[in-house]
């Protein structure tokens, strides 16, 4: 049932604004997934939050930290993590003229080990530091990761990489890390009341949108100091959110729904597959980031419209993707598609079950496809033969 959902919706992103003869075939009320949240104003704010644990965890923050310092010691190397008022210097070095000398020689190692082993792997593509991330976020109570103080406190991690962050924390927890817990246990306490006002009408939604499971039990989110360059990244198997409390775009209601776009990942696989199969069939170029446009534009109205019902917010609430200009940085096209195609069904006016067709004028409409086959809509979107989890994309997260 769901990938006949998923195929009549992406027949409808296959067809150009200019093939205009093509019409919805049933109409029907607003799906329950867009109702307004149940009585979300009186709900008991006491208990413990619905959907998400959060953690502020030392050794994942260390380990982020380290990862970005290891990063900015590149000449003209664009770091994970953003600078702002709160943290001025998030994407510079940190100024280590204040610490002793044996405190610099083991920070300035650890920073070499990370420069040199691990600084070149992806934080969400490559395997190892999945890996790595999973097992720091089990210990993050442990004083150290070789056994020492517990048998279930040795991390398994190679030698040489437990030696560098145990060497390092003894600075990190003296020097940075009370200033970035507090920054995490804040940007917890300011989410935690959108969390469990509307965080269980949220996820009941956005698995209905994507005729999906939402992920058994609660989801675990790190919130951290530093993430990756994007500020927010999910991977799978466990589904884990690792989000920067610090990042400019992480602020506010605009964290709420970070939140969410990162949770819908867990969701969306079958999304990017479809898309990836179909058009693999056929032959025809893969629109590139296609899938994640449509995460970013479902959970920004998804959460607007929330946030609207509920009053949590003061004024109008622009979504993420439009306030950081993701549709003006090549997405222009899709959002146009997205508008017409798949907003009706967001507003329970379309079913999207469309029939196959071709126009005379060539403009092509490969019905049941993710494809974007004419050749002026592909270049315009950078359509491309490669995975669609191409970490040159805007975005640092998405399906493994």
């Amino acid at each position: 049932m769901m990938l006949l959902h998923l195929r009549r919706w992406i027949a409808g992103v296959a067809v150009l604004a200019l093939f205009s003869g093509v019409s919805a075939r049933a109409q029907h009320s607003r799906p329950a997934f867009l109702a307004p949240p149940h009585s979300a104003i009186e709900q008991n704010f006491s208990g413990p939050l619905p959907v998400f644990e959060f953690h502020s965890g030392f050794w994942t923050n260390l380990h982020h930290f380290l990862y970005q310092q290891a990063r900015l010691k590149r000449p003209g190397e664009s770091a994970p993590g953003k600078s702002s008022a709160a943290s001025p210097s998030a994407g510079e070095p940190v100024r280590t003229n204040s610490l002793s000398a044996e405190e610099r020689a083991a920070w300035s190692g650890a920073v070499e080990y990370y420069e040199k082993n691990l600084a070149d792997k992806d934080l969400l593509f490559n395997g190892d530091m999945i890996n790595y991330k999973n097992r720091l976020a089990e210990l993050e109570t442990c004083a150290d990761l070789s056994g020492r103080s517990a048998a279930g406190c040795d991390a398994g991690l190679p030698p040489e990489m437990a030696r560098a962050l145990e060497t390092a924390a003894p600075v990190y927890r003296a020097r940075w890390w009370p200033e970035h817990d507090r920054a995490n246990r804040a940007w917890i306490a300011g989410v935690s009341p959108l969390v469990r006002q509307m965080g269980g009408d949220l996820a009941r939604q956005l698995a209905e949108v994507y005729q999906a499971r939402w992920p058994t039990g609660k989801i675990r989110v790190d919130v951290t100091a530093r993430a990756n360059r994007s500020g927010a990244y999910t991977t799978l198997d466990p589904v884990d959110v690792t989000l920067s409390s610090t990042d400019p775009g992480n602020q506010g209601a605009s964290g709420f729904e970070v939140l969410f776009h990162e949770a819908s990942h867990a969701l969306a696989e079958r999304v990017s597959n479809t898309i990836v199969r179909e058009c693999r069939e056929r032959g025809k170029p893969i629109p590139r980031d296609l899938w994640h446009a449509l995460l970013f534009y479902t959970t920004g109205e998804v959460v607007q419209r929330a946030l609207k019902s509920s009053n949590a917010q003061a004024g109008s609430y622009t979504p993420y993707a439009v306030r950081e200009g993701l549709y003006t940085r090549g997405w222009s096209g899709y959002l146009l598609l997205l508008e017409r195609f798949w907003q009706p069904y967001l507003d329970g006016k379309t079913d999207f079950d469309f029939r196959r067709g071709d126009r005379a004028d060539g403009v092509i409409a490969v019905k049941a496809s993710g494809c974007i086959p004419t050749d002026h809509l592909c270049a315009k979107q950078g359509a491309t033969h490669a995975s669609p989890t191409d970490p040159s994309r805007i975005f640092g997260s998405g399906p493994l």
